[in-house]
């Protein structure tokens, strides 16, 4: 037992090295005001308004939920949204649990803990893009493109560049001289490919020791003659135990955390 117990400890401790990259930073701090006075702005030269003029409400109102339908897509293809949360789903089946934590907890915790990932990206975004243009020093189209010039950023160094050659050969695209030339129609694909694989990595490395354990309960009703005794039944416990006593759950969240860049 006690070599079962460091070996899910080591396990979740060196998750980071199964991925792309090791940096973390503090949630991005709110900027309400600016962010108003950005999208009135914003609403104002689409209206063609000489100087405070905006959208009516409805139009407002229909231009952002137009955006609030592709904001799940810009989540999932763009942030660390997927990678925690297929890590946190993958390890819900390594441990034999149906439905718990449900989904809804498993979706919620991605995000927040996304959101935390995040947060030196959405600050580089917030100070290159949002306040320059709520301060009137740049115009829409540069900030929209300064603040993709940030996600970018972040995507190709979670990207593997065998992924990036990949799409990039499907495109039939020339060599790019630097990594911020790659065009997000083949970094997109490539980043979440990359996601993927290294989700699956750690899914890889979170199955081992729940595995060992799984194999060890079954020998052991195999030897007692209990073969009519479900052998995720009688291990479920003691993978519970196994991982609250090495705190799984915060060497997840570290590791996940850490395994940024």
């Amino acid at each position: 037992m006690k070599r079962l117990f460091a070996t899910l400890a080591t396990t979740l401790t060196l998750l980071p090295h199964y991925a792309m990259a090791q940096a973390t930073g503090p949630a991005p701090a709110q900027q309400p005001a600016a962010i108003s006075g950005a999208l009135d702005r914003a609403f104002g030269q689409m209206a063609g308004a000489q100087s405070g003029g905006s959208l009516s409400l409805s139009l407002q109102l229909l231009l952002i939920m137009g955006l609030l339908t592709i904001l799940p897509s810009l989540i999932l293809m763009m942030t660390s949204f997927t990678r925690v949360l297929v890590v946190l789903s993958i390890l819900r089946q390594a441990m034999g649990l149906q439905q718990s934590p449900p989904n809804q907890v498993l979706i919620g915790l991605s995000l927040f803990l996304s959101l935390f990932i995040m947060g030196p990206t959405l600050d580089k975004v917030n100070a290159n893009a949002i306040q320059p243009y709520a301060n009137d020093q740049i115009g829409a189209e540069q900030a929209f493109v300064a603040g993709g010039r940030e996600f970018h950023a972040f995507m190709i160094r979670q990207t593997r560049e065998t992924d990036l050659r990949m799409f990039a050969e499907m495109a039939k695209a020339p060599k790019f001289a630097t990594p911020a030339d790659v065009p997000y129609s083949i970094l997109l694909p490539a980043y979440v490919t990359s996601e993927l694989k290294t989700a699956f990595q750690i899914g890889f490395m979170l199955f081992l020791p729940f595995l060992v354990i799984d194999l060890v309960v079954s020998s052991v009703l195999m030897s007692l003659g209990m073969m009519m005794m479900s052998p995720t039944i009688v291990s479920l416990p003691f993978k519970l135990l196994l991982f609250v006593l090495v705190d799984g759950w915060a060497l997840l969240m570290g590791s996940l955390a850490a395994s940024f860049g």
